[in-house]
């Protein structure tokens, strides 16, 4: 027999969401990755860099999972209980990781980095990026694209309005460099993908990625999660589909 619904919604609901490791969903969970391989092609992309920045690290697991950082290499992160994880994986390979808002302006110089990375950034400040970029170095970003896991969240909302659907476009981002004075050199966008195998599954990921509904807590839904958990065990899962875009730009020579 299966595990009752309070058993899998209670053990979701008391695991730590801290840092942005996903492995508690290993098994209860699935998501297609995209083509290109992001953390293979910065990391190819770290070890030639001189001084490097990796922006919103979270617990810096994507940046430690690179087999050579740059010769200098820092990240910032805003959430202190990030902060204290990545510290504790980078620094003992020699990045420096600071507390940083997530707001403008970024605590560094003009013209510091030839390459400044960041994987799935809540936020992107398209001027501040192009103010610490060094002419000539480069930006290199995944993020999420639009209408990302909407089946999931639309299932809790209830239909979305196209500009919400419709918000984190690659092309909004690509107009968005541009006009921060960077050339835009490869932009492509894949939809995934993400099977939830059980409700458990579902309530971590609500909990850990606090904006696809927010204000999310189970006992705000309660019903509604008992009546995906019916759905799930009827047809033996959830599937959604994420949608993820790569950016590279570059701040030009003069």
């Amino acid at each position: 027999m299966g595990r009752s619904f309070e058993e899998l919604v209670a053990e979701a609901e008391a695991v730590s969401v801290d840092g942005w490791d996903f492995s508690w969903l290993d098994g209860r969970a699935t998501e297609q990755r995209p083509s290109w391989g992001y953390q293979r092609s910065m990391g190819e992309r770290m070890a030639a860099a001189k001084v490097a920045l990796d922006i919103q690290t979270g617990g810096g697991e994507v940046l430690a999972g690179v087999p050579q950082l740059a010769e200098r290499t820092f990240a910032t992160e805003s959430w202190e209980p990030n902060l204290a994880k990545a510290r504790a994986l980078l620094e003992p390979r020699g990045a420096q990781v600071l507390l940083d808002a997530d707001e403008p302006p970024l605590p560094f110089p003009d013209n510091t980095f030839d390459l400044v990375v960041s994987r799935h950034p809540v936020t992107v400040w398209w001027a501040e990026i192009a103010r610490v970029l060094a002419p000539g170095g480069t930006y290199f970003s995944q993020q999420v694209g639009p209408a990302s896991v909407f089946e999931l969240v639309e299932f809790f909302l209830g239909p979305q309005p196209e500009e919400v659907r419709n918000g984190r476009h690659p092309e909004a981002a690509r107009a968005a460099a541009e006009a921060a004075g960077l050339e835009v050199l490869d932009l492509r966008m894949e939809s995934l993908r993400t099977v939830f195998h059980d409700i458990g599954a579902v309530v971590y990921f609500l909990r850990k990625v606090i904006w696809m509904v927010p204000g999310f807590t189970v006992a705000e839904y309660l019903p509604d999660l008992r009546r995906l958990h019916e759905r799930i065990e009827s047809e033996g899962s959830f599937l959604a589909h994420t949608t993820r875009f790569l950016i590279e730009a570059r701040k030009p020579l003069s």
